[in-house]
């Protein structure tokens, strides 16, 4: 039997809001599933990320820490107008870690931490 890898995206009960505000905000990104416990948190959860699948959930315990900058997810995009529209959206409410611009490794690159505390990094093929 061949294991599968996926990450996993771990919320103290904001975790239907965040993908919520993902499928509207990335392009191709869709919830597959999402299991609710009895007090309307999310107990699993299956997004599909341009075709990236991520599982999620909300802790039950409530934990002192948050997502780290250092993973984050990489989206590559066509269209340099295509990284400045995501790093404004996911960047909404969060944190600009690199501003929309060429730093030399590619024509636009940007990287945010979303208001979920999710770090995401958008550059353009």
């Amino acid at each position: 039997m061949s294991p599968t890898a996926r990450p996993f995206l771990m919320f103290q009960g904001r975790c239907a809001e965040a993908l919520a505000f993902y499928e509207a905000s990335v392009p191709d990104t869709r919830i597959l599933a999402l299991e609710r416990k009895p007090d309307g948190t999310v107990a699993m959860a299956r997004l599909s990320v341009a075709g990236l699948e991520v599982m999620a959930n909300d802790s039950p315990p409530v934990h002192d820490f948050t997502f780290t900058p250092s993973l984050s997810i990489f989206l590559e995009v066509d269209e340099s107008e295509a990284v400045d529209a995501l790093a404004g959206a996911l960047g909404e409410g969060g944190k600009v870690m690199m501003p929309p611009g060429d730093y030399g490794f590619a024509p636009r690159f940007a990287w945010v931490q979303d208001r979920f505390d999710v770090s995401w990094q958008i550059i353009a093929r």
